[in-house]
């Protein structure tokens, strides 16, 4: 009786919606939930026996992804974890060579990874090595010529590939990469109009193009607004026409594909909900007779994956259930233009079936009238052999993208501490060089604070801190009679300045004052310190993923630290910023602007913003994400490099301190086997100095955040690590004899 009043008054509530030209909202149950995991992404298999759901397990570094059945006598029980690393995407292909296929991209080494759906075991070597921070993937079965393509997408860029089988395995070809407007973190394709549609995190936009087999460059539209920012994107495809699902925050509202709204499911049975990574199951069960709605959730009672039955909904909103659609049917007279004329390394164009010979549109990487032969981009940056389309071997001492990044490596690691880390400092000691000290952040909220270690990696202390993301040293700072050193981080638990004393025997110790305020609604993001040589005033720069700059001063007053606000401006294009850093004697603040580039800008509070200088951007020599900042100081204000991470590709690019900053070279950090010190991926934070720091790093040291901290037996561990690498194997040569190895932070402040 309770299960039918709650659906009489249901309807009650959609009818009323309709007869007043509202689109109705229906409460929509969680069925069934996961044991507790982070996640932001979910696929299905359908599978031949038991529908399966598949998600990431973002929670850490080790997470890979893990397996749940759909089966209605067990609800989400975990059939398998998988751990090739830390893996941010997974979706699933069907009947392509005559299995169903999960597909991964590991973020620890950026391989994709192609399992057996059935068993979920690996099919092969990993493969298709594809650099990039890549936020979306999803797949399209072309219902003309059964052939399955996937579709990446990263910061700006999208990648088109074909998956095939081959003899006893599997490949990924890429067709094709092209621009898209935004960083894409969620995708669907409906099989009805051909589309593929994506959005963006933090917009309500959805943008759109047609699927093709072709290397044509897609036209991207947009289609329409949600409500809210779009978290999730899925399509369910209709006998005639699909229908597009989008989460927004706590609902998922359904349109038709012409962005026409159906209706809106109010997701419930937990306070405070989030969905995101949407998926669909249309087959029939008992539990979800009109299929199901999958997809990862936070709520006040913990995250995990979810499920909820789509027949109320359908049924209220009056929509076509199709639990006859199956995703493995391939048509009944294929033609596919991946022909033998084109050595399967193209699309036919024209011709075929007695009308003559086709032309070829060759993938890429492939050339020649019937793409017979390769080619590499660059040539391999004249650094490598290009021994397959767009595959190069590269000389020794070379590697990355197309052999253009030069290799070093780490001759120190930190001991594993903390949860997700980023943004480091290195503070030199006044007494002893040797035994100056590297800071370090937790910003997750398991071990959240600071660490501090000393020249060989060893962890001296923990700091307890609201999750500071980069940490920075303040020094010869005058409290009252005194004149310390400080460190600085902005804390996003609180969206507090938060603030620490370094003694000089490099302890870290709590200090009056040490947590000071931002703004109402404003939260913190990335930060940077600046002291002026004009007027000899400390300020504290803030930034919020919006782009708005916050600049205080600090001082102190009242035995006490202090700080009031002086200027507010926006950094870049208006695009996600964090990593910054300044240049004291010359008076700047460099900035990256995560999608787009690096900028700088006056520091003084009096300084027009809009007279900034775009140092370089992915339009030019960088690559997305752009994350960390460091400046290595010369001699003198003229000398010195800027040092920036590029967390996309795994990479640094160097450029000269002075204008017009002239790109130096790309360095990127490899495995270290001798050593035992695994290579160094996706990091966020680094930091640099060009002085001397005693027998350990005579020429300077360069510090990087490590986002997939991974062991010797293959596995990825839980707390992160810092690798420390010589300065003098990134600047070799010339290059170093431009610094100055006894350069004294403190030499500048001293009266």
């Amino acid at each position: 009786m309770r299960v039918a009043r709650v659906r009489w008054l249901v309807g009650v509530a959609v009818v009323a919606a309709l007869v007043n030209g509202q689109s109705p909202e229906i409460e929509l149950p969680i069925l069934a939930r996961s044991e507790e995991v982070e996640s932001d992404w979910t696929t299905v298999a359908y599978g031949r026996n038991v529908p399966l759901l598949v998600g990431n397990d973002g929670g850490s570094a080790s997470g890979g992804f893990r397996v749940y059945g759909l089966n209605d006598s067990n609800l989400l029980a975990e059939v398998k974890h998988v751990t090739p690393g830390r893996t941010k995407l997974v979706t699933v292909a069907h009947g392509v060579g005559g299995k169903d296929l999960i597909l991964t991209i590991a973020q620890t080494d950026s391989y994709f990874r192609i399992y057996d759906a059935l068993t979920v075991e690996p099919l092969g070597q990993p493969g298709t090595l594809t650099l990039g921070d890549w936020a979306a993937l999803c797949t399209w079965k072309s219902r003309s010529s059964g052939e399955t393509y996937v579709y990446l997408f990263g910061k700006g860029q999208a990648k088109q590939f074909l998956l095939r089988a081959v003899d006893v395995s599997y490949e990924l070809i890429e067709v094709q990469t092209f621009d898209v407007p935004v960083e894409a973190s969620a995708c669907a394709v409906s099989l009805d109009t051909k589309t593929v549609y994506f959005s963006n995190d933090d917009s309500p936009a959805v943008l759109s193009f047609a699927t093709a087999e072709s290397t044509t460059t897609p036209i991207i539209s947009t289609l329409g607004e949600a409500d809210d920012e779009v978290t999730g994107l899925a399509a369910y495809i209709g006998n005639g026409s699909d229908y597009l699902l989008i989460a927004v925050k706590d609902a998922v509202a359904i349109y038709d594909t012409s962005f026409k709204l159906f209706g809106t499911l109010k997701m419930t049975g937990n306070d405070d909900i989030e969905v995101r990574g949407l998926s669909i199951y249309q087959g029939a069960t008992a539990s979800f007779p009109a299929g199901a709605l999958t997809f990862a959730v936070k709520s006040d009672s913990g995250a995990g994956f979810a499920a909820s039955s789509l027949e109320m909904a359908f049924d209220k909103l009056k929509l076509e259930v199709n639990t006859a659609y199956d995703p493995h049917k391939s048509p009944s007279s294929p033609y596919s233009p991946v022909c033998d004329e084109c050595n399967k390394s193209g699309f036919c164009v024209g011709g075929g079936r007695g009308v003559g010979a086709p032309s070829c549109e060759c993938f890429a990487g492939f050339m020649g009238s019937k793409c017979q032969d390769f080619t590499c981009t660059d040539d391999c940056s004249g650094h490598g052999t290009c021994v397959g389309a767009n595959s190069c071997e590269c000389e020794t001492g070379w590697g990355g993208l197309h052999c253009a990044f030069k290799i070093v490596t780490a001759s120190i690691e930190t001991d594993a501490n903390g949860g997700d880390g980023d943004d480091p400092a290195i503070w030199i000691s006044p007494v002893d060089r040797a035994e100056s000290r590297v800071v370090t952040t937790t910003k997750s909220e398991e071990g959240a604070g600071l660490a501090v270690f000393d020249l060989s990696g060893h962890l001296l202390q923990t700091m307890p801190g609201g999750q500071p993301n980069n940490v920075d040293i303040i020094y010869g700072f005058v409290a009252g009679d005194r004149t310390i050193d400080l460190a600085y981080a902005a804390c996003r638990s609180d969206n507090t300045l938060c603030l620490w004393e370094m003694s000089e025997s490099g302890q870290l110790k709590e200090i009056a004052g040490g947590s000071q305020p931002t703004k109402e609604d404003y939260k913190v993001y990335g930060s940077c310190v600046y002291r002026s040589e004009l007027t000899g005033k400390q300020y504290l720069f803030v930034n919020a993923k919006t782009a708005e700059y916050l600049q205080f001063e600090l001082t102190w007053a009242d035995s006490a630290l202090r700080t009031t606000l002086v200027r507010s401006f926006t950094g870049g294009r208006w695009g996600q910023v964090e990593g910054c850093v300044a240049d004291n004697a010359n008076g700047w603040v460099i900035i990256g602007e995560e999608p787009y580039g690096l900028w700088r800008y006056g520091a003084e509070p009096e300084d027009d913003p809009s007279q900034r200088v775009l140092i370089d951007s992915i339009e030019g020599g960088m690559y997305a994400d752009v994350e960390g900042v460091t400046l290595v100081e010369g001699a003198t204000k003229e000398d010195g490099f800027i040092i920036v991470s590029q967390q996309g590709v795994s990479a640094y690019n160097v450029y000269r301190r002075a204008p017009p900053h002239q790109f130096v070279e790309t360095f990127t950090i490899a495995e270290n086997k001798s050593l035992g010190i695994d290579a160094v991926t996706n990091t966020d934070g680094l930091t640099a100095v060009g002085g001397g720091l005693g027998q350990a790093f005579p020429s300077g040291l360069v510090v990087v955040h490590d986002d997939a901290n991974q062991l010797p037996d293959g596995t990825t561990s839980n707390e992160a690590s810092y690798k420390f690498i010589s300065l003098a194997d990134v600047l070799s040569g010339p290059l170093l004899t431009e610094l100055d190895v006894n350069w004294d932070p403190r030499a500048t402040f001293k009266t």
